[in-house]
């Protein structure tokens, strides 16, 4: 049991001594949701025995660790290698490689090898040296066992938690994350300070303090990452949150779709109790903080706060008007501050390393870093953190190695459906809140889904629309049936029944729903909507007047046609799907268009270019 800061001290050198004592090979296998999808576990087992069979219990440690980022080389592992100063990333790995990776003192297998380690996790207080990547709220994810309290507390877990509770005024620590700048990394990017200010202010027999962990933009994994792979971190920074406002419960609300993320969050909250780090009087301050988690069902209106807080009640989730923010009443009416866990991550390193060394990152108007998935047409799929004010191109083409199968890129979608999207041109524009807000999108949880050549922007924002339509708790009208209209809308658009005016009548709705909605997810509903009009005008031009989809997905607005190039080899008329094809063979062939249900087969098929999507 830790009572004193003291003890945390002496408990954190007894763990690193033990460290230095022990094996001096980690081998880490990435074991959050995405590895296990991908085929880890098989590969940990191989692992185990591997090491197990060669007697190397004594110079080799097999742990399981969180996502290290790596989506797109699953499974993937990490063997730090202390004897010869060597660590090393392997990705793709099957349980038939194994025996190679674990050659101890070998050189890597070239075909194994996958990058350095330093590429991709520079140490936090490298503040990046150049490297694409800036690791502060992923700072542990990968690198510890997020079941075992010992990994955390070896790299200083809790230490910011002590500071805070023993040497410092609750005043001095809401002004010390007001001085470093941190942003909400949900949203709209309201500055945390500021919001803790609020409820610390406010006279309340009892407040909360709530993690929002109801991540629901589609490609985005961040938090289920962070929480998967550092969940005390999280813990550390809602108790932190609690002093600093006067509050002694803490609420985590996380979808039940995160199961793994779920357990090793209950995980972490039974160890942190039994150590004494979370529960009354923590470090002998007289303060006591605790935590219990609430399910949700996975409504994306429940990222917004107001809905979350009735969610929570046991009402059905659906947003109020504010004023009275939850600041001054939410939870139970009391004083109540809702963070995500990206923001809640933050806190413990700020605390600990101070704000100037945090504003040592990103831009003096968004100070820090931020955790972006990368989805869609990349080539390097996964969990990215760099400092803010680093360009969309270096994220697109230095991280994510560009498009797939060398296609041309079209656009990013960021903010998920609540965003915009981001033409080519702009691809050199630094990333942060402001910057991105100017571009007529926002930052929201960090979701990108990258776009290419082959992709239509109408039928994108008709995608995010319906998402959201799925999504609305349908209490206000203009989100409800404004919402419902303005996607009948884009679905004759991209059917090809458009009205000559549908453009006009397109803006003039979003517009309204924007002005008239009653909670920031019904205002931001159609910004995919108004983005892709302002940026792609002339492929809403060609869907309406044109009767024509360039990139062939809207399909009622396609028409496939064979052109000289025909040597009819048949295969286009022995693929198709409703026989409309027809010719002799070494003659060109003829498509019945009355037939022909614009599916693309014969498009994809011929080898000769002699069908012409028009």
């Amino acid at each position: 049991m830790i009572r004193t800061w003291e003890d945390l001290k002496r408990e954190t050198e007894r763990i690193r001594e033990a460290r230095r004592r022990g094996p001096p090979v980690q081998v880490l296998v990435s074991m959050g949701t995405c590895g296990i999808a991908a085929g880890t576990q098989p590969v940990l087992e191989a692992i185990r025995k591997t090491v197990a069979d060669r007697g190397l219990d004594r110079q080799v440690e097999v742990l399981q660790t969180g996502c290290m980022g790596l989506c797109h080389s699953e499974p993937s592992i990490e063997v730090l290698d202390r004897v010869n100063g060597r660590d090393y990333l392997y990705g793709l790995v099957t349980p038939q490689q194994v025996p190679a990776l674990l050659d101890i003192g070998a050189e890597p297998s070239k075909g194994l090898l996958s990058v350095p380690r330093s590429w991709y996790y520079p140490d936090d207080d490298e503040q990046s040296n150049g490297r694409p990547q800036a690791r502060l709220v992923l700072r542990n994810s990968g690198r510890i066992d997020p079941e075992r309290l010992d990994d955390y507390l070896e790299k200083d877990g809790y230490q910011a938690l002590a500071k805070a509770v023993v040497s410092m005024k609750p005043e001095e620590v809401v002004e010390l994350v007001a001085q470093s700048g941190l942003r909400g990394r949900g949203g709209g990017g309201f500055p945390t300070g500021k919001k803790w200010s609020f409820a610390a202010t406010v006279e309340a027999p009892e407040k909360f303090v709530v993690c929002n962990a109801d991540e629901g933009d589609p490609g985005a994994f961040m938090d289920r990452a962070v929480l998967e792979g550092d969940p005390h971190s999280v813990l550390e920074g809602m108790a932190i949150a609690g002093y600093a406002i006067g509050s002694r419960r803490g609420v985590i609300y996380i979808r039940a779709e995160y199961p793994l993320a779920v357990r090793r969050l209950f995980t972490a909250i039974d160890q942190a109790r039994k150590a004494g780090l979370l529960g009354r009087d923590l470090f002998g301050s007289g303060f006591g903080f605790d935590i219990e988690i609430k399910y949700g069902a996975g409504a994306f209106v429940c990222g917004e706060e107001t809905a979350l807080i009735h969610s929570v009640e046991g009402y059905r989730g659906e947003p109020t008007l504010k004023p009275p923010f939850p600041a001054v009443a939410g939870l139970w009416k009391r004083p109540t501050v809702v963070n995500n866990v990206e923001t809640l991550a933050n806190v413990p390193t700020i605390v600990r390393r101070g704000a100037a060394w945090f504003r040592g990152f990103g831009t003096p108007g968004s100070p820090g870093t931020k955790v972006f998935a990368l989805a869609g047409k990349i080539n390097k799929v996964g969990l990215v953190e760099v400092p803010m004010g680093m360009t969309l191109r270096q994220i697109v083409f230095d991280i994510g190695q560009g498009i797939k199968g060398g296609r041309r890129f079209k656009a990013v979608q960021t903010g998920g459906p609540s965003g915009g999207c981001i033409r080519e041109d702009e691809l050199d524009t630094p990333i942060d809140y402001d910057t991105l807000r100017n571009l007529g999108s926002m930052m929201g949880s960090g979701g990108m889904i990258v776009m290419d050549e082959d992709d239509c922007m109408v039928n994108v924002a008709k995608f995010f629309l319906e998402f959201t339509l799925d999504e609305s708790c349908g209490k206000c009208t203009p989100c409800r049936i404004g919402n419902k209209r303005l996607f009948e809308m884009l679905s004759r658009t991209c059917e090809g029944k458009a009205e000559p005016d549908i453009l006009q009548r397109l803006e003039t709705l979003s517009l309204v729903i924007k002005d008239t909605s009653l909670c920031g997810l019904g205002q931001t509903s159609p910004n995919p909507v108004l983005a892709t009009m302002r940026k792609f005008a002339d492929e809403y031009c060609e869907h309406v007047h044109d009767r024509r989809c360039r990139s062939g997905v809207c399909t009622a607005l396609v028409r496939y046609a064979i052109n000289e190039r025909c040597v009819g080899c048949t295969l286009c008329a022995r693929n198709c799907p409703v026989s409309c094809i027809a010719g002799e063979r070494k003659k060109r062939h003829v498509i019945d268009e009355a037939k022909c249900i614009r599916c693309g087969v014969c498009f994809q098929k011929c080898k000769f270019h002699a069908i012409d999507r028009v």
